[in-house]
């Protein structure tokens, strides 16, 4: 039987077999009409996958880097030596994580992978090969405590009878499981807690509709799909009591990137007083940028915007400014939520109290 997630569902991100094995992933592109899963045993498939959202949300990516790293170091032989493997995966982490700029998950994981080559390869090929495996599964296990562990730290937001709403998808099928900011939601109906979830369609490619709406149908949570554009309305209706969201790369002080349009959301709320909460695991934090102004964003094709799911809606010729991200600024978030707890107020000073000594302990 197929491993099945908290959502009802394939596993987003698994590995299938040994050293020789496969990976597998729930191809997203194909949600919610179709449930299919790819099988990968190429870097190059793995890197097509994750650039073309096959697989994706920040931690997801990072799992899914991790393993086609494994991919990258089983194609060395046996019989060579330790330091053509280390510099195939080397060449190989540089090749993944130009898939996609803005999720540091990406450039953690593989970062991570290399730097296990580089300290134990006196163990041989082969140990290598199996160690760099034990590392990929680890950091997907991990991925997985860290998630429930946000839900546990921040269910407390949401109340009975509450409005929540998210924005883009911080799911079970952005993560290895269980979710970021859904995971809170998953927490809160284990819990007993009744309330109703606000799902915003996410423009141009539709998380919210395809996938958020997806997972919180099969998960028995009230959801509501809205467009974008309505979110103002429905927050003046009182329909909204808490906006929680998740992260692709938050910077030192506490700025958050995250999936183009959770700015706007992030100003609605401040104006309308309405806690705007991030979730989101340490490993997504950079602390090597201070503020979210260092943080690259994304752009993309701008058939996206222009003939999205093949249908054109746009003038032929027309210009196309299609960014995939946007930095909500710390400011606007109410607290963070982390597999270490809440960070509130949201700066400089309660980031590093919270995350350097989880970045450090990996």
């Amino acid at each position: 039987m197929r491993e099945e997630s908290a959502a009802g569902r394939s596993a987003t991100v698994r590995w299938v077999g040994d050293v020789a094995g496969r990976l597998e992933l729930l191809d997203q592109r194909a949600l919610p009409l179709a449930v299919e899963v790819l099988s990968l045993t190429s870097v190059e498939g793995v890197w097509e996958a994750i650039r073309t959202l096959a697989v994706r949300g920040a931690p997801a990516i990072g799992c899914a880097a991790a393993f086609g790293m494994v991919i990258a170091g089983r194609a060395v032989s046996p019989l060579s030596q330790a330091a053509e493997l280390v510099a195939r995966v080397r060449e190989a982490g540089n090749y993944l994580k130009s898939a996609r700029p803005t999720a540091v998950n990406l450039e953690w994981a593989v970062n991570r992978m290399q730097r296990v080559a580089e300290a134990e390869r006196a163990v041989g090929v082969r140990a290598l090969q199996t160690r760099l495996l034990q590392e990929a599964q680890a950091i997907l296990a991990e991925d997985r405590q860290m998630c429930l562990a946000i839900g546990r730290h921040g269910a407390g937001f949401i109340r009975a009878g509450m409005g929540v709403l998210t924005h883009c998808n911080a799911g079970a099928l952005a993560t290895s499981d269980h979710g970021t900011a859904l995971a809170l939601m998953y927490e809160a109906q284990r819990n007993g807690m009744a309330f109703h979830v606000y799902a915003d369609e996410t423009r141009p490619l539709l998380q919210g509709a395809r996938l958020t709406a997806y997972e919180l149908q099969a998960a028995g949570i009230p959801t509501t799909l809205i467009c974008d554009n309505m979110a103002g309305l429905i927050m003046r209706q009182g329909k909204v009591q808490l906006v929680v969201v998740g992260a692709d790369r938050i910077a030192a002080n506490g700025d958050t990137a995250n999936k183009i349009g959770t700015y706007c959301v992030a100003t609605l709320a401040k104006a309308h007083g309405i806690p705007f909460v991030v979730a989101a695991p340490s490993s997504t934090f950079d602390l090597s940028l201070p503020s979210g102004a260092g943080i690259p964003i994304e752009e993309r094709a701008p058939e996206e915007v222009t003939e999205g799911f093949g249908v054109r809606t746009a003038p032929l010729g027309i210009a196309v400014y299609n960014p995939a991200f946007d930095v909500t600024p710390a400011e606007l978030i109410t607290a963070i939520v982390t597999e270490r707890g809440v960070i509130a107020p949201v700066d400089a000073a309660h980031v590093a109290a919270t995350i350097v000594d989880a970045q450090l302990d990996r």
